[in-house]
């Protein structure tokens, strides 16, 4: 079991979102103690193949580190349910890109979960053949799980989609990582991928969800640190 703490060097972030007590996880996932329920956002899985169909060459490991990551956590807590809020493949045949061996690893954890694959932007149905169920979005007590934030106040929303990420100065040096951004009632997930970039906590397409402000949780990939929004550098 994660342990119920959001001390700096520690590997997670305690808080409240909507009466639901969660932690985010310095991988870049989140947890849900009282469902037993892991959520990842943005895995955009073969990501580097489809940058390397178009002439701009990456190495075509990201689908393999991804999916690395998500096994040693997934080992780690084995939830009862796995929630993929969208954007879980980069593109409509990113699946037939994945190399078998991936393909194997994938099928794997979709079996050994109940798993709930949100539609997102980038791949409105992910492929059946791997399993798991298909949703627009899902709604489990307290909370609502979709790809996107929507306009308005949405209690308990939970969404990706923006890949946030923000910088603060330390008396060390500046810290600068993807993060969860939330206000206690509405809560957007970093991108997980390998290949994922970031857009700052302080964009418009963000920080416009946030009217009253937020706090963020920047997730290093071995500890994750919590920090008001107004102890933010402006520049992410």
């Amino acid at each position: 079991m994660v342990r119920m703490t959001s001390a700096i060097g520690k590997d997670n972030s305690a808080f409240v979102l909507n009466g639901a007590h969660l932690l985010a996880l310095a991988d870049g996932s989140l947890y849900w103690p009282d469902r037993n329920t892991l959520v990842v956002a943005d895995l955009h899985l073969e990501k580097g193949s489809a940058f390397a169909s178009r002439g701009q060459m990456l190495p075509p490991y990201d689908s393999r580190a991804t999916l690395a990551a998500l096994t040693t956590t997934l080992t780690r807590l084995r939830p009862d349910r796995v929630i993929c809020l969208g954007d879980s493949f980069h593109d409509a045949q990113a699946s037939d890109r994945l190399p078998p061996q991936d393909r194997a690893v994938l099928g794997k954890l979709v079996a050994d979960a109940d798993w709930i694959w949100i539609a997102g932007n980038h791949d409105p149905a992910p492929p059946a053949d791997l399993g798991g169920r298909v949703h627009a979005h899902w709604v489990d007590g307290p909370l609502v799980f979709r790809h996107e934030a929507e306009h308005g106040s949405i209690a308990g929303e939970i969404s990706g989609h923006f890949h946030p990420k923000a910088s603060v100065q330390t008396r060390a040096r500046r810290l600068s990582a993807r993060c969860f951004i939330e206000d206690g009632k509405r809560l957007i997930l970093p991108a997980y991928g390998s290949y994922t970039g970031g857009l700052s906590v302080w964009h418009p397409a963000i920080s416009g969800l946030f009217p009253k402000g937020f706090s963020v949780h920047l997730a290093s990939g071995r500890s994750v640190v919590r920090v008001p929004g107004a102890r933010l550098l402006r520049a992410a």
